[in-house]
This record gives C-alpha cells, structure tokens and sequence, in this order.
C-alpha cells in the first residue's frame, strides 16, 4: 500500500483517487477550502462527479502541505493551465510526482514535461495518460493507462504500483509521445463533433479520426516521440475514445459549434474544462515552429476563432489537393 495526494479535486483527480483507494491510502486536495469540506461532509464530488460516492477510506482536505508531507506518490490533477501554479506551491519537495493533464499551456505552448522541467523539480516524475472517462473509472470499470518517465526505473516500479483490480497501467520511457497524443486528440476531437454535428456520416468520421492520427504522429515525432506510441494507448486509444464517447467533452463542444452555438456559451454551459479549446492555437504554434502541416487542426483553430464557420471547415478541407498517403 502506497501513500498518495491527488493534488485537485476536479472529475478526473477524484475519479482517479476513488478507484485508487481501492488498494491505497489516498487522500484528495482541494484547492478551495469550502469545495473540500462540502465534498468531506456529502462524500460526493457534487461539482464535478456528482453521480459517484467517496469511499470512507478516502481523505479530503484543503491543507497542501500536510498533504503533502503524508504522501510517497504526488498526483498533479489540475489542467494545464493550472500545473505551473501548482509546481511553484511544490517548490523544494522531494515526493515523486505525475501529472494527469493534457495538452499545451496557451501563451508557452509547452507540454507538461517542460512545464515541470522549468519548475526545476528534481525529484523522480512522469505522466500518467490514456482513454480515461472520469466517470467510468470511479465506477470501478476497466481501465487502461500509460505512465511516462524519462527517469530510468521510476515508470516501471511506480507503473506497478498503481497496476492492479480494474486499472492497468503500462509503461514507457516516451515522455513527448504519450503527451503528444493526450494534447492533440482533443482538438481532433472536436473536429470529429463538428463532423457528426454537421451530419456528414461515419465515412467522413472514420477520415476524420485517420487522418487526425497522421497529423498527431508527424507532431509527435517531429517533436522526440516514437511513432509506434502514437498507435498506442495514449495516441490511437484515446482519439478514438475522446472523437466518438458520448461523454467527451471535446466532442460536445464540436457538436454544440456545428449546431451553431457560439463558442462563449458552449463553453460557460459544460462547466469543466475542454482542453481541445485551449490547445488548438498552441499546437498550430508547435507545428509550425517544426515545419509540420496539420489541416485538421488548422481548420479546428480556425472555427474556434471564428475567422469560418463550420461547414466552410469542411470545403476547406475537401478542396485540398490529392496525395499520396
């Protein structure tokens, strides 16, 4: 049994630290001290997992640095955007660290790794990625995710670790492919909602999502990854789950834009995060910084910044000219 902290209390951290305290001693923080005690008092996640009930094993609280002296494993559980603010409140600390956001920081466009790397964290650390709904891993259904390390033996022993009842966990030493693919199939994803909401057929999903994962391999190879991580759970595994599950909310956001929403409303009504929203414009800058052309993904920035509407999206990309493949 393990001492960990999931550092922030929004659906995918408390999913994870529920089905993690199956076999661990978990406890959650919560950055807001009121959110941490209604959650303490109603067991319940009311906000953001309202539909999932906290084990009596699982501890919540507000007090960072007590959660933090208790803990051996630190599971960073905030957006991208809030992962610096977070690093700087761990300044100095020795506990080992993962990260379970995906995508880039909008005005650096760096990946997490680098996020951590500019904190100047010494201690062992890693993401931890993968097809993840929150729901379905507090509900105790399987689950499989791939822990990321460039330091030599952690992704391995702490992989195994975490392994066990309904979560696997792989692991690697391909830090850039496993970030790569959780920050690019978001904004895939929403070019895939704005497919199906503009009713254009499983045929134009399926190019879609296969030609999505084309763009996302020359990014990430481009950028240090492999390509055969690309194809595994953290690129091709979490495409498709995030481009057609009814609970994404990057695909919802697609649908909502395609039904002529605006982008403002869309994203005030779904009351959690869609990193696809943030991450388009970041990694159009990466791309271009490394010569790589991703279409898909210009079209997507472009209907998020409202410069065409939807279906001229999709003429765009239609007029393109052939080539090989």
């Amino acid at each position: 049994m393990t001492a960990l902290a999931v550092l922030g209390a929004g659906a995918w951290g408390t999913a994870l630290a529920v089905a993690l305290s199956t076999r661990h001693r978990v406890a959650l923080w919560a950055r807001d001290p009121e959110q941490a005690t209604a959650i303490s008092a109603a067991r319940c996640n009311q906000r953001y997992l309202s539909e999932v009930t906290l084990p009596d094993s699982l501890q919540v609280g507000s007090d960072l640095q007590q959660a933090i002296a208790q803990a051996e494993l630190l599971v960073a559980a905030t957006p991208v955007a809030g992962l610096r603010e977070l690093l700087a409140k761990l300044k100095g600390s020795k506990v080992p660290l993962l990260w379970l956001c995906k995508g880039f920081e909008q005005d650096s466009a760096a990946l997490p790794h680098e996020i951590v790397a500019a904190s100047g964290m010494r201690a062992p650390s890693g993401a931890l990625s993968g097809p993840s709904f929150a729901l379905e891993v507090a509900r105790g259904l399987p689950c499989a995710l791939t822990l990321a390390s460039a330091h030599a033996g952690f992704a391995a022993h702490t992989a195994s670790q975490l392994h066990g009842g309904r979560l696997r966990v792989y692991h690697s030493d391909d830090v850039v492919g496993v970030e790569i693919g959780g920050a690019v199939k978001n904004v895939l994803a929403l070019g895939v909602g704005i497919c199906d909401g503009l009713g254009l057929g499983q045929n134009a999903r399926a190019a879609l999502v296969t030609r999505g994962l084309a763009e996302l391999a020359r990014l990430g190879v481009a950028l240090g990854g492999r390509a055969e991580t690309v194809m595994g759970l953290t690129g091709a595994g979490d495409l498709i789950l995030t481009a057609t599950g009814d609970l994404s909310r990057n695909r919802r956001v697609g649908l909502e834009l395609a039904r002529g929403k605006s982008l403002l409303k869309i994203v005030a009504e779904l009351g959690h995060v869609a990193e696809g929203v943030h991450s388009a414009r970041a990694t159009l800058a990466r791309a271009k910084g490394c010569g790589v052309e991703m279409p898909i993904t210009a079209a997507v920035d472009a209907v998020l910044s409202g410069r065409i509407t939807p279906p001229q999206a999709v003429e765009m990309l239609l007029a393109r000219d052939p080539k090989g493949e």
